[in-house]
């Protein structure tokens, strides 16, 4: 059991390292040569069918799958590995506080702005380079994440 949760661990913390690299490299990438109308509404609908099933499933796993790997006893694992997991997971925690406490809050700002009318390029002001940085910061914490359990999983 506790060798298939730490592989579930692995997994979705690795789908997760790597939606958010895709989205960080290519999309905003893609997005940031729209015109500031387009880059808002772009944004909107993707803040709008992003959380779907799939995607909290995953967001979700990337948490939930570490914690049961570090609190299901296991006689044969390691002190090492058992840092590594726990490390992994308080990564997991810390990339979805910025997410909860950053992102968030912005995509319901920008979400709200649809409502008000506001000018697209004020909107994207107080929007992208804010988004951005926490991006790269949940962004690095999951990769981090993903890499201290994988070297748990192959130690």
């Amino acid at each position: 059991m506790a060798s298939l949760l730490l592989a579930l661990a692995v997994g979705c913390t690795g789908l997760y390292a790597g939606f958010m690299l895709i989205f960080q490299t290519g999309i905003m990438s893609a997005l940031a040569r729209l015109t500031d109308a387009e880059f808002v509404t772009a944004m909107r609908r993707i803040n709008e069918y992003v959380p779907k099933a799939v995607f909290l499933t995953v967001f979700l796993g990337a948490v939930a799958f570490p914690a049961a790997a570090f609190l299901v006893p296991v006689d044969d694992r390691t002190d090492t590995q058992k840092w590594l997991v726990l490390a992994g997971l308080v990564c997991a925690v810390l990339n979805h506080a910025v997410t909860i406490g950053g992102n968030v809050p912005l995509n319901t700002a920008l979400a709200a702005s649809e409502a008000t009318g506001d000018d697209p390029a004020t909107v994207r002001a107080a929007f992208e380079k804010r988004w951005n940085g926490f991006h790269r910061v949940r962004t690095a914490l999951v990769t981090v994440a993903f890499a201290l359990l994988t070297a748990a999983a192959v130690l």
